[in-house]
């Protein structure tokens, strides 16, 4: 920096290039404070039907795939998820269960048996079922009559008879898959006539009817019909489905 006169006596200063320096502003190498990271949380989860153990494994799966970081155990003794994760994690296994744990749908079959003899209706005949999706019921209306099958040697000169029992009338059998109605209708009776085989021995007469249908809701469906052997009796069989949840 130099100074210079100038005519009257004014003075003045000059800055030099370079002559001011400007000090530069050493940062901080000081480390801010980290938040602390959020404690886990714990929470179970029961399964809102009992169901059957190869649905509990695929909820369990299916949240550990969603829930990647959440540490997920099923409790099969008690249909339960033990779940341990962050707040966000217990927030979104909530979302799920409520999304895919709803139970089975359940479904009152309402059968309806008609009967015929040389075109003249005769008789009706009502059955209900409870069916779960994807499970079975069945139903069972008539006698047991025993049948003998052999003798058995009891010791010495004395025989023992061997008699089995067979189920006699009817039987209604309906399993559920997704949406498809599986119907097995079997029935039979004691003919009037004695066996060839053996006096003792009576003549049964069977019909049985097998149908998959789709199910729709209060809609009568006909499952199909068939005659009574040695009659002139004729059945048809319906049916219609309630769901029930």
């Amino acid at each position: 920096m130099r100074g210079i006169r100038l005519a009257g006596g004014v003075a003045m200063m000059l800055m030099t290039a370079g002559a001011w320096a400007q000090t530069p502003i050493e940062k901080s190498t000081e480390a801010k404070p980290t938040e602390a990271a959020a404690p886990d949380l714990y929470e179970n989860f029961y399964l809102a039907s009992p169901g059957q153990q190869s649905e509990a494994n695929d909820i369990v799966t299916d949240m550990r795939n969603m829930l990647p970081r959440a540490r997920i155990y099923l409790v099969a003794s008690q249909n339960a998820l033990s779940i341990r994760g962050s707040a966000e994690d217990l927030a979104l296994a909530r979302r799920i269960l409520a999304d895919i744990d709803r139970g089975r749908a359940t479904y009152r079959l309402s059968y309806t048996i008609t009967e015929t003899e040389n075109g003249k209706k005769t008789g009706t005949q009502h059955f209900e079922v409870i069916v779960a999706a994807g499970g079975k019921a069945q139903l069972k209306q008539g006698s047991r009559v025993p049948l003998l099958v052999g003798k058995v040697d009891a010791g010495g000169s004395a025989e023992k008879s061997e008699v089995q029992y067979v189920d006699v009338g009817l039987s209604i059998e309906a399993t559920i898959d997704g949406s498809r109605l599986r119907t097995k209708v079997e029935q039979s009776t004691i003919a009037d006539e004695k066996s060839a085989v053996g006096a003792q021995d009576p003549v049964i007469r069977q019909g049985v009817l097998e149908e998959t249908s789709t199910l729709v809701e209060g809609k009568p469906l006909v499952l199909g019909s068939f005659d009574i052997p040695g009659t002139a009796r004729h059945e048809e069989i319906g049916v219609v489905s309630e769901l029930q949840r």
